[in-house]
């Protein structure tokens, strides 16, 4: 028998893995594990607890027509009277695509903050999981959520700037925003002023070396990426027909999109796709920031936001927006 191949990773920083270690799943998630997670993290999210931490936000829900159907939008707002013409933050959650709900990552220290700091308009996106749902559906569905937010009339009733307009999401909420940044682009559709992409999930082809150092580490091993990317893509998930816009990964050319504010830890299965994102909209002549948070897991400013870098990760984030904000 062949000896084991010792994998050298990037350590943890030490008060991280403490609080990492009970969220991993030995072995990686499987699919049959993907009610039980729904179950859990639809409970743990909801309008309520959003509302409960930020009285003086306002919440209401639409119901728009989309490509595969109707699609469901929260919309949260000052509670206070604002001037016309607001920031407006076109928000996608995450959950790998199998899982998350459109109030995850609205909450503390989230999409509320910037809410309340620039007095701006939030709308989430309950777009279609997979397996059930597989590949275009959930870029479509926020594609299509997008077109609405950017109408005309809606802009006007929204109270929203069009030259204000920015997409963020995190983690595979991430990769939808740089998927439907893309459609925009490729379409002539929604101007942006920029896109916030957290820890994003990008590449389907999982095999880059962080990939494998962390596949079978954190909170979003290697493993259990290759299991959600199979469930949206099938079978052809790492193989040579995939959509840049269910991978934008896979995208030769991101001229022309909208300035990015990218992070992501050294420690998990996404850095190295999201740092070679990065170096790619550069070479497209597209201004990025880049972080890359040394000793973090995956979410971990979710997870743990008293930790001295995740409030730091969550104040340059919250900078970045203001600065996009203030140019547009």
């Amino acid at each position: 028998m062949a000896p084991a191949v010792d994998i050298r990773r990037v350590p943890y920083d030490p008060e991280l893995q403490v609080a990492l270690a009970p969220m991993q799943i030995p072995g990686g998630a499987t699919r049959e594990m993907i009610p039980l997670i729904r179950q859990q993290v639809d409970q743990a999210y909801t309008a309520a607890s959003v509302l409960s931490a930020y009285p003086n936000i306002s919440h209401e829900e639409r119901t728009i027509s989309g490509p595969h159907g109707d699609i469901q939008l929260s919309i949260f707002r000052p509670a206070k009277r604002l001037p016309e013409g607001n920031p407006g933050i076109y928000w996608i959650h995450g959950g790998g695509m199998i899982a998350g709900n459109r109030f995850m990552g609205m909450g503390m220290h989230g999409v509320a903050d910037w809410m309340v700091r620039y007095d701006a308009v939030a709308v989430a996106v309950e777009y279609r999981r997979a397996p059930e749902n597989p590949d275009p559906m959930p870029v479509d569905d926020c594609y299509a959520g997008l077109q609405w937010v950017a109408e005309k009339e809606n802009l006007q009733s929204l109270g929203i700037n069009a030259e204000k307009l920015v997409i963020a999401g995190q983690s595979a909420g991430a990769g939808l925003a740089a998927g439907t940044a893309l459609l925009a682009r490729d379409r002539g559709g929604p101007s942006l002023c920029g896109q916030l992409l957290l820890c994003p999930m990008l590449d389907d082809r999982n095999a880059s070396v962080s990939a494998r150092q962390y596949k079978d580490e954190g909170s979003w091993s290697g493993t259990t990426n290759a299991m959600a990317w199979k469930c949206l893509l099938g079978n052809s998930a790492g193989g040579t027909e995939t959509s840049i816009y269910a991978a934008p990964a896979r995208a030769a050319d991101l001229s022309g999109l909208p300035p990015a504010f990218i992070d992501v830890t050294s420690a998990e299965a996404f850095r190295d796709e999201d740092v070679a994102y990065a170096s790619k909209l550069w070479e497209g002549g597209v201004q990025a920031e880049l972080h890359v948070w040394p000793g973090g897991f995956h979410g971990f400013d979710m997870f743990v936001p008293s930790h001295a870098l995740a409030q730091l990760a969550i104040a340059s984030r919250t900078a970045w927006l203001g600065r996009v904000l203030s140019a547009a």
